[in-house]
């Protein structure tokens, strides 16, 4: 009786359909998570005038809108300054330190910034700067 052999020649082939769609999944995600973060940044605000300011090359952890009327929004949703304090409070839990961006219309009294910084002192966040429109 003759033993059989095995093959010499078998060819380990991996299958790339598995793959390419992962990478595809990925590109479109950041691809729309890119675009919400431009949309939340460049919301049409008037901002303050300055004379003097500096460029933050760094990006923000979170960006607060102030809108005219006192209303806050964080991540382009609407929030009251109670669950902004939590949602800042999980910011901080989340990253070391994170900075936190306030766009406020120039318009906007400070009564109503007031309990955005005092949230973001509760939370422990320290970096906090303003975006303005130099003179």
């Amino acid at each position: 009786m003759k033993v059989p052999r095995p093959a010499r020649h078998h060819s380990v082939a991996v299958n790339m359909t598995p793959m390419i769609d992962v990478v595809f999944q990925l590109i479109i995600f950041f691809l729309v998570s890119s675009h919400l973060a431009k949309q939340e940044v460049f919301f049409p605000l008037r901002l303050p005038l300055a004379q003097t300011g500096k460029e933050v090359a760094v990006p923000a952890a979170a960006t607060i809108n102030i809108l005219p009327d006192g209303t806050l929004l964080y991540h382009s949703r609407p929030v009251t300054p109670k669950n902004l304090e939590e949602l800042l409070a999980q910011l901080r839990q989340d990253h070391r330190q994170p900075q936190v961006r306030i766009r406020a219309d120039r318009d906007v009294p400070y009564r109503y910034v007031q309990p955005v910084l005092r949230a973001c002192w509760q939370a422990g966040i320290q970096e906090v700067t303003f975006s303005v429109y130099r003179q």
